[in-house]
């Protein structure tokens, strides 16, 4: 990696050393307790890549540099790896998956290079590789996308359609120990229509979060700041009024 600049590579380095060798926080870290901290970090960039906003942005890739950096040094104190060979791993990767790039290709067939790089059992499997650790809409949307591939899928949306109808039936009329079961077919079967329609269905929910928060702080602002004391009618009467608002 001598095309880096190394000024800021030694930095960087350095603060890490200074961190894991003064501060107790730090120095007691391991993989698995900062994990929680580099999935918030991978969110927080996307949050601000959608707020457009640049300088936020800014900060939050260095937040997630600095968990790449510390994942690295963690790894390098048992001898595994460094930061210098992750570096050196992502340029041979990124060449290998650019053969049209880099080689003589006419275009990369993805799956065919993950699958040769993984070099597993699972991998050979139709639905092997997808990360158990994805967020469950995430996950869910690419089991069905590996299975679609195959031809595992419905010929249009109207069959997604006449699933969701038959899972939500089978949800109400489930007993208690069966209802867990139901509801994540439910689920699993609302993913399904999305990407038919071609929906990112974590993007849609994370939208609808939203949606949801904006128009709830607009209720509690025309009840005063709280909705304590306020009948469901009432609520739901404020409720109308902010969505007329947002159509107007």
């Amino acid at each position: 990696m001598s095309d880096l600049p190394s000024e800021h590579w030694a930095r960087l380095k350095a603060l890490m050393d200074r961190l894991r060798t003064d501060c107790p926080w730090d120095r007691e870290q391991t993989h698995q307790t900062i994990a929680p901290y580099t999935i918030e970090e991978a969110y927080e960039v996307k949050e601000a890549i959608d707020r457009g906003d640049m300088a936020e942005l800014k900060n939050e890739l260095g937040d997630l540099l600095f968990q790449v950096l510390f994942q690295s040094r963690i790894a390098s104190e048992s001898g595994y790896f460094d930061l210098d060979d992750v570096a050196d791993g992502l340029v041979e990767k990124m060449v290998r998956r650019h053969p049209h790039v880099f080689g003589d290709a006419d275009k990369p067939d993805w799956d065919a290079i993950k699958a040769a790089e993984r070099g597993d059992a699972a991998e050979a499997r139709t639905l092997g590789g997808v990360a158990l650790a994805l967020p469950a809409l995430m996950r869910a949307q690419k089991l069905q996308k590996r299975a679609a591939r195959v031809g595992f899928d419905w010929p249009s949306a109207d069959g997604a359609f006449e699933k969701i109808a038959e899972e939500a039936a089978e949800l109400r009329d489930a007993p208690k120990e069966r209802q867990h079961e139901e509801a994540g077919d439910l689920l699993f079967s609302v993913v399904n229509l999305l990407r038919k329609m071609g929906i990112d269905s974590e993007n849609a929910l994370r939208d609808a979060n939203g949606k949801f928060t904006r128009r709830f702080e607009g209720v509690e602002d025309a009840a005063g700041g709280s909705v304590d004391g306020l009948s469901l009618d009432e609520m739901e009467a404020h409720w109308q009024a902010v969505k007329r608002g947002e159509a107007s």
